[in-house]
């Protein structure tokens, strides 16, 4: 079987090119021919692990979550992707904690040499677009993209807090209307916060608890707000915000002055032209999105033990 290793150079203050002949030696332990690739800038993962695709058995990578949605567009849209193997070395990474991947690098290749393969759930947005773990717009959703590496090197998942707070505590309220075939979301609301989730972590917190990777569910959650809000609404926003992350999500059946939350496997979202979404950590499209299930789309290699992925 062949693989090639895939990392950022940057991610980890380069902690994985000083352990590179580490994890090629482990790698060799399940797999004949071991291959290396140091991205060189913004998208070259996935240049690079569309072309590997044709030729490996498996792709390993390394990084955060934005490494990981890089390698997920470059296989996103393959009718047989080969199987991943991931070596977490990013600042939160939500998707290792989800699948109890561990940030050690003899942990995390002991996983993708005697774990087991499982099919898993991502997200589409709008046909061409691939996103594994959440989409999301409004208050401190910009920080993933806009706190600059130094800061996350240097202090870690605190630094986006810093960036959130400087530029989220003036909530932008934008017009919302979310539409699923089969469930109720709301047809027109005002929203400080909008978030479809995939996994059961989002900004390094527990957020989605419950979801599962492999169930065909998306999970939303919304933060309204009125449309003028004045000091104490938004006040109540910000804690409602606060505690959705704190707490995590709860499916209501109704909604709430606090929460309108919903599952489905498809959503209609309108939004202003203004409104940027994050994909997986990283800078998305703005204004107006559909978004569905892609089912056990992901091969992916998972710890042996793991219960529930």
């Amino acid at each position: 079987m062949k693989c090639i290793f895939i990392y950022n150079p940057v991610s980890g203050n380069g902690k994985m090119a000083k352990k590179l002949d580490v994890i090629v030696k482990g790698l060799k332990e399940k797999y004949d021919v071991v291959d290396t690739y140091a991205t060189k800038c913004a998208g070259d993962m996935t240049v690079k692990a569309r072309e590997a695709a044709a030729e490996y058995d498996a792709i390993v990578f390394s990084g955060g979550d934005g490494s990981f949605n890089e390698v997920l567009q470059g296989v996103g849209a393959l009718e047989n992707p080969p199987e991943l193997g991931y070596i977490p070395s990013g600042t939160v990474n939500d998707i290792a904690h989800t699948l109890r991947i561990p940030k050690n690098i003899k942990k995390a290749l002991k996983i993708i040499t005697t774990g087991r393969m499982e099919a898993l759930d991502c997200m589409k947005v709008n046909e061409d677009r691939y996103v594994m773990y959440v989409v999301a717009a409004g208050a401190f959703t910009s920080a993933t993209y806009t706190t600059p590496q130094a800061s996350k090197n240097h202090i870690g998942k605190i630094a986006y807090w810093f960036e959130g707070a400087k530029r989220n505590l003036k909530f932008q309220v934008f017009d919302v209307c979310c539409e699923c075939a089969s469930a109720e979301v709301c047809n027109h609301t005002h929203s400080v916060l909008i978030s479809f989730m995939n996994s059961r972590y989002v900004a390094g917190f527990g957020l989605n608890k419950k979801a599962s990777l492999q169930d065909g569910k998306i999970e939303v959650a919304i933060v309204p707000q009125k449309e003028n809000p004045k000091f104490f609404s938004k006040v109540g926003a910000l804690l409602s915000v606060a505690k959705l992350f704190l707490f995590g999500y709860k499916r209501k059946k109704r909604p709430t002055k606090s929460l309108i939350s919903a599952e489905g496997d498809r959503f209609e979202v309108e939004v202003g032209d203004d409104v940027v979404w994050n994909f997986d950590g990283e800078k998305g499209i703005s204004g107006k999105i559909h978004i569905e299930v892609v089912p056990k789309k992901v091969r992916m290699i998972v710890p042996k033990k793991l219960k529930r992925v």
